[in-house]
């Protein structure tokens, strides 16, 4: 078998680990949102949220989500799981600074920023975690 047939067999693969990840990340983020919204933590839906302790609680559970995120993609890549990972963070690099244009005017712009920022070393140090984990 050729490379190139390689390759194109583990495409589906590679692409369900990125998809794996971003559901991962989506759902305990939303998760954890709907929760904090639930226990009456953060301010109900729609309604701005500009507490910057609350921003900074939001941002460090989706840190430790993005590292859980870049972990399982790495683990479900079918070969080079720091490249898989990568991709996942770049992916989400880009939805980030989407994220952050379409709700500027909300305010609370360092944590547009701050989400967009830690989208890549979020997903290297998931990656990187796998790694060494596999090692042993």
């Amino acid at each position: 078998m050729n490379v190139s047939n390689a390759a194109h067999r583990n495409l589906p693969r590679s692409a369900g680990a990125v998809l794996a990840g971003f559901i991962a990340v989506f759902i305990l983020s939303l998760g954890t949102d709907q929760l904090m919204h639930v226990l009456d933590i953060y301010p109900p839906w729609g309604e701005a949220m500009l507490d910057t302790a609350l921003l900074s609680l939001a941002l460090g559970y989706r840190i430790v989500y993005g590292i859980a995120g870049g972990y399982i993609v790495a683990r479900l890549a079918p070969r080079n799981p720091m490249r898989h990972a990568l991709v996942m963070g770049g992916i989400g690099l880009v939805l980030s600074v989407a994220g952050g244009i379409a709700m500027w005017d909300m305010g609370a712009h360092w944590y547009a920023v701050a989400v967009a920022l830690t989208a890549l070393p979020c997903a290297w140090i998931g990656g990187w975690m796998f790694i060494i984990r596999a090692r042993r």
